[in-house]
């Protein structure tokens, strides 16, 4: 899985409107390209509570059953915060990727969720 992730800071590949992008995989490794330098762990952090009015609604939809969109649309929006910070953190430290990008999730009292977003930050250039 391959996720072009938009940062303004990184200087990794120009797109034509002038927009920057660090790449981001779950994978060791980026096809056509090496890695030449490793910067380390690099993480994304994002609590999130749904508030008194979702909790409410996602609890009546529980109680018909099936999906709780206030949930899933939370848990979305914190994964792509998530990414967002870890790819201003590798931008900090002068990765211009990302490899082994993970999530893991948890609660905090029944009423937040915390989401990581975490991998190790490298520089990478094409092959050959």
């Amino acid at each position: 899985m391959a996720i072009i992730a938009s940062s303004s800071d990184c200087e990794f590949e120009q797109q034509a409107k002038g927009e920057v992008f660090m790449v981001v995989v779950t994978t060791d490794q980026i096809s056509h390209y090496r890695i030449i330098e490793t910067k380390g762990q690099v993480f994304g952090v994002v609590v999130r509570s749904r508030g008194l009015g979702g909790n409410i609604l996602a609890g009546l939809r529980s109680v018909v059953g099936g999906e709780i969109i206030e949930y899933t649309r939370m848990l979305e929006d914190a994964r792509r915060h998530a990414i967002d910070r870890m790819v201003q953190n590798a931008t900090v430290m002068g990765a211009n990727a990302i490899v082994r990008m993970q999530f893991d999730s948890s609660e905090i009292g029944n009423v937040m969720s915390e989401v990581v977003a975490y991998g190790t930050a490298v520089v990478i250039e094409p092959e050959g």
